[in-house]
C-alpha cells in the first residue's frame, strides 16, 4: 500500500476580503487565508475512487483520460490553522482516496474545495463532505454519495445513485440506473430518470419524471410538509407509494395504466381522470378501487392536501 502526505504547491495569500466560494458564507465575512493544491494520479477506467472532505464542496466531472487531475484549494480563518490541513492520498492500481485531513484539535473555520477530473467509467465508492455540496457530471458506475448543509447534483450518469444529505436538494438529471435520495429541509428533483426512484424528505416537496423503469420496480415518495408530484409516462404495472402531510400529492400516468389505486386525504378532495371500478370505500377525500380492469398497488396519502391522479 503506497500512502503519502501531500503538500500544496501555491503560496499562502491573504484574502482581503470575505471568500467567494460557494461553502464560504458559514465563515463569516472577517479576512481568510487560502493555498491551491495540483496533483494526477494514474488510474484505470473501472477502478474506484473516494472523498473524504470537510467544510467544502467536490466536484467530479468525467474526462477520456486514464488519470485522475485533482484541483483544489484549502482555506482557513489564520495562516496557523492553513498549515495544519493535509491532503492525503492513497493510490493504488485500481483505486484512489483522497481525504482531508483536519488540524487537531478541531478548532476555527477551515476547509477544502475539490474539483476532479476522472476516467468516465469510474466506481465513486463514498464522496463524502460536509457544509459543501457535491456534483457529478458525465460518469459511468455506481456512486454514493453523502453531505450535509451542502446539496448534491447529478447529471448524466450511467449506474445506480445513492445520495444522502441534509438541510439542502437532491437533483438528477438523464441518469439511468436506480436513484435513491434522501434528505431534510431540502427539496428531491429528478428528470429523467431511467431506473426505480426512491425519495424521502421534510419540510420540502419531491418532483420526478421517470421516463423507463423495470419491470417489478418501485417508486416511493415520502416527505412532510412538501408537495410529491411524480410523472411516470412508461407505467407498466409498477407499485408506486407516496406521502405527504399538509400538501398535495399529483400523480401522472398513462391513459393505458392498470393499477389498483388507493388515495386517501383528510380536509381536502380526491380527483382522477380515470374511470375507476369501485372496490372499497369512497367519498369527497377516500377512493379505493381498479384502474384498467386493476394491477398492482398505488398508494397516495396526505393530510390537508389534495390527491390528483392524471392522465399524460
Amino acid at each position: 500500500m503506497t500512502r503519502r502526505i501531500l503538500f500544496a504547491l501555491a503560496p499562502v495569500a491573504l484574502l482581503l476580503s470575505s471568500c467567494d466560494i460557494e461553502d464560504a458564507g458559514s465563515w463569516g465575512s472577517s479576512d481568510r487565508y487560502r493555498e491551491d493544491f495540483h496533483y494526477n494520479y494514474a488510474l484505470k477506467s473501472g477502478g474506484s475512487l473516494s472523498v473524504d472532505n470537510f467544510n467544502g464542496s467536490i466536484e467530479v466531472i468525467s474526462w477520456e483520460k486514464d488519470e485522475v487531475e485533482v484541483n483544489g484549494t484549502k482555506y482557513a480563518g489564520s495562516e496557523d490553522l492553513l498549515r495544519q490541513i493535509k491532503i492525503e492520498a492513497d493510490s493504488q492500481p485500481g483505486s484512489l482516496r483522497l481525504r482531508t485531513v483536519r488540524p487537531e484539535p478541531r478548532r476555527g473555520n477551515c476547509g477544502a474545495k475539490y474539483i476532479l477530473r476522472v476516467p468516465k467509467k469510474l466506481m465513486l465508492n463514498g464522496i463524502v463532505s460536509s457544509n459543501g455540496s457535491i456534483r457529478i457530471e458525465n460518469m459511468e458506475g455506481d456512486v454514493r454519495l453523502q453531505s450535509s448543509n451542502g446539496s448534491i447534483r447529478v447529471r448524466g450518469l450511467v449506474g445506480k445513485v445513492d445520495a444522502k444529505t441534509s438541510n439542502a436538494s437532491v437533483e438528477g438529471n438523464g441518469v439511468v440506473g436506480d436513484f435513491v435520495a434522501r434528505t431534510s429541509n431540502g427539496s428531491v428533483k429528478v428528470d429523467g430518470l431511467q431506473g426505480a426512484f426512491e425519495a424521502n424528505t421534510s419540510n420540502s416537496s419531491i418532483v420526478a419524471r421517470i421516463e423507463k423503469m423495470p419491470a417489478g420496480r418501485s417508486v416511493k415518495a415520502d416527505t412532510s410538509n412538501g408537495s410529491v408530484d411524480l410523472s411516470l409516462p412508461d407505467y407498466k404495472d409498477q407499485p408506486v407509494d407516496a406521502s405527504t402531510s399538509n400538501s398535495s400529492i399529483t400523480l401522472r400516468l398513462p391513459a393505458s395504466a392498470k393499477a389498483d389505486l388507493r388515495a386517501s386525504t383528510s380536509n381536502s378532495s380526491v380527483s382522477t381522470d380515470f374511470e375507476v371500478l369501485m372496490s372499497g370505500s369512497i367519498s369527497k377525500n377516500r377512493l379505493e378501487g381498479r384502474i384498467g380492469g386493476g394491477g398492482t398497488p398505488i398508494r397516495l396519502s396526505t393530510s390537508n392536501g389534495s390527491v390528483r391522479v392524471q392522465k399524460l
